[in-house]
């Protein structure tokens, strides 16, 4: 199983200084005859243009940053020092990828509903320790001993200040508003993407008991089809068991009430 839980705890531990992998899709081109000519001897009317689409309403607007921001090229060390300052410095020399940070906090968020993460654009890294498996090799599940090894991220996670973690994430909005723009989502807003993301993984089922796995190569799979078929966001909170997952959407509610809690007056 790929390790996605890095980036659920980036998503709390880093969605407030910021909470994919680019998707391409093919263009389908169909060829068409030529269209017969209208009976009319007078010329077809022009067809109205389009109007030009409206931009999106912003859902979630933040309040202005209260100080002037450095430029996005020039934010990791900035951002880094934001990060050690919520976390501890012990928790960003052991996970935290200090380079391209917005970028790659960014890409990550947005990338958490969708079935992959884009491994090489992971803003931390991975929880220490190895995937575990037990009982038999014909019906494999997924062992408690894994949840073991997310527990030192989650009471980060849960003991990290709200309000300090907005108010940074506010901060340095617009550096991750930039970012967002430059994937392509211009003109969405990044902090709507952020609620949006939240609200999908508090939707992750609470599964108790042992979770059945399947090994059909290398990796092993949720031998459920339900739990398999969901995102990797989703799919990394299971992982790492119903109490850690619990915390860990307790911190997540906590957090989206203080983000839409700061919708400038008027």
């Amino acid at each position: 199983m790929n390790e996605n839980v890095k980036w659920v705890a980036a998503a709390v531990a880093v969605v407030g200084l910021s909470i994919g992998a680019v998707v391409f899709r093919d263009k389908w081109w169909r060829e068409r005859g030529t269209p017969e000519k209208p009976a009319a001897t007078l010329p077809a009317a022009e067809p109205e243009p389009a109007p030009p689409p409206e931009e999106p309403a912003v859902r979630h607007p933040l309040p202005p940053p209260p100080a002037p921001l450095p430029k996005l090229a020039d934010s990791d060390v900035p951002m880094r020092n934001a990060i050690a300052e919520l976390t501890g410095e012990e928790f960003v020399q052991q996970f935290v990828i200090p380079t391209n940070l917005v970028r790659h906090i960014v890409v990550s968020i947005d990338n958490l509903p969708n079935e992959k993460v884009a491994e090489r654009l992971r803003p931390v890294r991975a929880a220490p320790g190895s995937f575990a498996a037990s009982g038999s090799e014909e019906s494999p599940v997924l062992d408690p001993a894994n949840y073991e090894r997310y527990q030192p991220i989650v009471r980060m996670v849960t003991a990290l200040d709200t309000g300090t973690l907005v108010a940074t994430y506010v901060r340095y909005y617009p550096l991750f508003q930039e970012s967002y723009e430059s994937l392509g989502h211009a003109p969405e807003y990044f902090n709507d993407r952020v609620i949006e993301v939240i609200d999908h993984l508090l939707a992750t089922p609470d599964i108790q008991g042992p979770i059945a796995l399947v090994r059909p190569g290398v990796l092993y799979e949720y031998a459920d089809a339900g739990i398999e078929s969901r995102s990797a966001g989703q799919k990394a909170l299971i992982r790492m068991g119903s109490e850690n997952a619990g915390a860990v959407k307790a911190k997540l509610r906590e957090l989206r009430a203080a983000l839409v809690a700061q919708r400038p007056a008027g």
